[in-house]
């Protein structure tokens, strides 16, 4: 069980980590003036626009303004204390995650709603909003689950059986 915790952490990191660099690098031109960001960062949101023809980034509906708030004030510390703890091994890791994942999930639903309510997304759209709900739904259930990492270390009930009492 141990090395599929340990794949399950490492998917996590390296989605944390993305996240981590992808919010403050492009989510917040969405509620921030563009005119902040270096000329590279705003080519990149540009061609992310054209590539999944993103309408929600292009219109920012009031909600999904709100839900990238939503992901600045909460998601992204929370994702910082995920990454370091990941890294560190920390015991409050999955109540991080589980918080990350219930929070993320939610947000995620409340756009593919918008998405397929409107049926204005495109199928590259969604497949990229796809894969960052799964992300959601693999941290929520690593908050959930009682996984160990640690491998099994042999304990007293798992050791060998009493030694029987020698009789004279």
């Amino acid at each position: 069980m141990g090395a599929v915790c340990k794949v399950v952490d490492a998917i996590l990191l390296l989605q944390f980590v993305l996240i981590s660099v992808v919010l403050p690098l492009f989510d917040m031109q969405i509620v921030l003036p563009g005119t902040i960001y270096p000329q590279v960062i705003v080519s990149w949101k540009n061609w992310y626009i054209g590539k999944f023809q993103d309408y929600l980034v292009v219109e920012k509906p009031h909600f999904f303004v709100a839900l990238i708030w939503h992901e600045i004030v909460l998601l992204w510390p929370l994702t910082l204390l995920n990454v370091y703890g990941i890294l560190t091994s920390k015991p409050w890791f999955k109540t991080t995650c589980l918080i990350f994942g219930a929070s993320y999930v939610t947000t995620m639903t409340v756009a593919f709603g918008e998405m397929f309510g409107s049926k204005k997304a495109s199928d590259k759209m969604l497949m990229c909003y796809a894969a960052y709900t799964d992300a959601g739904i693999l941290a929520l259930l690593r908050g959930l689950f009682p996984i160990s990492c640690k491998l099994d270390a042999p304990t007293a009930a798992k050791g060998p059986a009493l030694a029987r009492k020698k009789r004279a």
